[in-house]
């Protein structure tokens, strides 16, 4: 019976490979990278990890997402495929230190 599920799985085709992984560090009330560029037309994941000692939001009207990061935490935020340009993201609780942007190219 092993084998006859083993076949049934492969008929199916390969799994679905992983989204290309980015990641965005907050530190100093900034994020580093400030741009990260990105494929164009890819589901990509990013991984946004704050490394300050207080709470950062990711936000983005143009990328329409919203995340909290605790201090010490990580997030992950699924975005696209986008379209080739740039996509501001600012952190709310830090807006004039905290900016930048994702180019997807």
């Amino acid at each position: 019976m092993g084998a006859l599920a083993l076949a049934a799985c492969l008929a199916h085709g390969p799994a679905r490979s992983a989204e290309p992984e980015f990641t965005l560090v907050i530190r100093g009330h900034r994020f580093e990278p400030a741009e990260l560029r990105v494929p164009a037309q890819t589901r990509i994941r990013l991984v946004v990890r704050n490394d300050d000692a207080s709470a950062e939001e990711f936000e983005s009207h143009a990328l329409n997402r919203e995340k909290l990061i605790p201090a010490g935490g990580t997030a992950v935020i699924y975005l696209g495929p986008l379209k080739p340009g740039r996509y501001d993201f600012f952190g709310e609780f830090h807006p004039d230190s905290a900016r930048g942007a994702v180019l997807a190219q």
